[in-house]
């Protein structure tokens, strides 16, 4: 066996399967054999690799044990001569593995290996080559200053600026990301360091392999796609922590004592500060905009009940103080906990949302002054008086946003795009179907020709993407995998770096279309999405729908009890809708699976009591449709249809 590949995937399947496609590609002239090992993914992931690539050697946790673990849980059981740890949020070239074999073949000094790592955007990645971090590295890196000077070969060490990207140098530091190694020196220097759960082993690995006497070496003329996933982000304090600790464990293990000490101090500091900066920003980010809230609606309150005082009594002091500093405040934040509930305060901005919101809080605010003693009652008046002046405020806040362009805070962030499709006439016009198919409506679609094909279909070819981005005014470019290699899609991105475009591939035969930058953006994800049903808001709808409606239904029970077929589990469906243990409308029971679909509670009823069809296959498709389009007034539809049957 000549390569054995080892990828270790979590949660990332619509990634792995397109990173199984350019390897299987990659190695056809090369006895390859290939690992995946899942840290027990939810994603679908394993049911993936085992339909689609029945030839992959599969290893499905039942648990995440970190990368490490699952690392050696392959490299155990590999036969090959070279070893390649890989991501799955990679593609690689059809000739990235010949390349890489043939130089470590002709530099037999040549311990470890890694290539040119470029982004879904087409630009470089600098962490395809690094340096050792010591003390005085890692401090460069941690303040900043490398981004200040990113070619000084002291201050920059980290990424080894002073390197070309497109030489081939020796290397310090390989990337996790594609890191390819000599059976023989895995065997001699063991397998990745367990302690580290993840982040650091990279930077271990590599350090022993220079221990033992080998060298490292970085090849540009190999390259890669690397979507650059995380299973942690950058500003979470998890992140900080792993990361930074992980620098702990290596300087402890690696460094002179009194070294350790002190790299370990520093860490520790840089730890606590990233730390501290991730909270306040975080904590800031999500408590400025409500606050700002309160102080606008606060302010002019107080205004419109001066005003309202002056008007009714000819007394600006004729409401106690009491009314001022407590019961307005509670009236806001009643306004803004409801705008809460109703996502408000989620991101992208929808101003129905907010105005929902404000209407049930006001609804609430009216019912609960209904149930004041007359004593204790101010004004109604008052109370619709605030809460014009509160949807006033909070929209016109978000106005001077959008103005301002604050992401997030856009009115119109659904404002169409102009795509162009590169390909042939089959495939980019199932990739426009697709478009159809997930619900994408572009200002505007060209079909642009992978070769020079003189046909009505393409407004131009692939020699003339710059021109017709410009002449289009294109926000996306996908290409299709089909018909354009990786190596072509690589060229393309980075001639086109500064085309400010972004790019997606479509994988052949595929329901997705994948870029650019990051693996876990769903701006990013372009799917036939049966997960509809399971996001946040759907979620908060449809209990909110089975909440209101069971009480309504026990409080009409006298009622519509006599008008039930089956009395005898009338009053029990509705208390169990009522308390969670149930919802009104669920998937319909089916023979098998299908397709994995998002996990919601057994239900009364299911789409087929809409539908009136009781076939497995219709079973199937009714679950797929209900989930990929659900709407509460489905719910709704469904219920009224069978409320006798209850």
């Amino acid at each position: 066996m000549k390569l054995s590949i080892v990828i270790v995937n979590y949660n990332v399947k619509f990634f792995l399967e397109q990173c199984l496609v350019s390897v299987f590609e990659a190695s056809k002239d090369i006895e390859t054999e290939v690992w995946v090992v899942d840290n027990n993914s939810v994603d679908g992931s394993v049911a993936m690799v085992r339909e689609k690539f029945p030839q992959v050697h599969l290893i499905a946790n039942t648990d995440n044990p970190g990368f490490s673990k699952a690392n050696n849980q392959a490299l155990r059981q590999i036969t090959g001569k070279y070893a390649l740890l890989l991501n799955p949020d990679t593609l690689v070239e059809k000739d990235t593995f010949r390349k890489c074999i043939d130089f470590m073949e002709s530099h037999p000094d040549c311990g470890g290996l890694g290539v040119k790592m470029i982004n879904g955007e087409g630009r470089y990645l600098p962490e395809s080559k690094r340096g050792f971090p010591s003390p005085e590295v890692s401090f460069y890196k941690i303040s900043g200053l490398i981004h200040l000077f990113p070619k000084s070969k002291r201050i920059a060490r980290y990424y080894l600026g002073h390197l070309s990207e497109d030489e081939t140098n020796e290397i310090e530091i390989l990337p996790g990301a594609y890191l390819m190694i000599r059976k023989t020196v895995l065997d001699k220097i063991g397998l990745l360091d367990e302690t580290f759960f993840m982040y650091g082993e990279d930077i271990d690995f590599s350090y022993r392999i220079l221990l033992a006497g080998y060298k490292n070496y970085y090849l540009p003329s190999a390259r890669i796609i690397h979507y650059k996933g995380e299973s942690t982000k950058k500003g979470s304090m998890n992140y900080v922590y792993t990361f930074y600790n992980a620098m702990v464990i290596f300087a402890q293990k690696h460094l002179s004592q009194s070294n350790a000490k002190i790299f370990t101090f520093f860490i520790k500091i840089a730890i606590w500060l990233r730390a501290s900066l991730a909270f306040v920003k975080r904590a800031l980010s999500n408590i400025i905009i409500p606050l700002l809230d309160f102080v606008f609606i606060y302010l002019g309150f107080l205004g419109i009940k001066n005003l309202w005082a002056t008007f009714k009594a000819d007394n600006i002091n004729y409401y106690p103080a009491e009314y001022t500093y407590i019961v307005i405040p509670i009236y806001i934040l009643i306004w803004l906990l409801c705008v809460f509930l109703y996502g408000g305060y989620r991101k992208p901005v929808k101003l129905g949302r907010i105005c929902k919101g404000l209407f049930a809080g006001t609804c609430a605010l009216l019912v609960f002054y209904s149930l004041l003693d007359e004593t204790q009652r101010y004004s109604r008046a008052l109370i619709l008086l605030g809460t014009l002046w509160a949807v006033f405020s909070v929209v016109g806040f978000r106005g001077i946003l959008h103005l301002l362009n604050i992401k997030n805070y856009n009115f119109f962030p659904d404002k169409k795009k102009s795509y162009l499709i590169v390909g042939d006439k089959e495939e980019t016009t199932r990739v426009a179907d697709l478009f159809k198919s997930i619900g994408i409506d572009p200002d505007f679609v060209g079909f642009v020709s992978s070769q020079d094909a003189d046909d009505k279909h393409f407004i131009g070819n692939v020699n003339q993407l710059v021109e017709l981005i410009r002449f289009y005014k294109i926000n996306e470019v996908i290409f299709c995998s089909k018909n354009l290699s990786t190596e072509d899609i690589i060229s393309l991105m980075a001639n086109l770096q500064n085309a400010n475009v972004e790019y997606k591939i479509v994988p052949q035969e595929s329901q997705f279309i994948i870029g650019t930058n990051t693996i876990h953006s769903t701006e990013d994800l372009y799917t036939v999405s049966i997960d509809t049903i399971a996001t946040a808001e759907n979620k908060r709808n449809k209990r909110i729908f089975d909440v209101v409606t069971a009480v309504l239904i026990i409080l009409f029970s006298p009622i519509l009890f006599w008008f039930q077929r089956d009395k005898k589990h009338f009053y029990s469906n509705c208390f169990y809708v009522a308390m969670g243990k149930r919802s009104w409308v669920g998937y319909s029971k089916v023979d098998s699976d299908g397709h994995a679909l998002p996990r919601i509670k057994n239900g009364i009823f299911s789409p087929k009591d809409m539908a009136q069809s009781s076939s497995h296959l219709d079973g199937h498709r009714l679950n797929l449709l209900y989930a990929r389009n659900y709407k509460v007034m489905t719910d709704f539809i469904i219920l009224m249809r069978n409320i006798t049957r209850i």
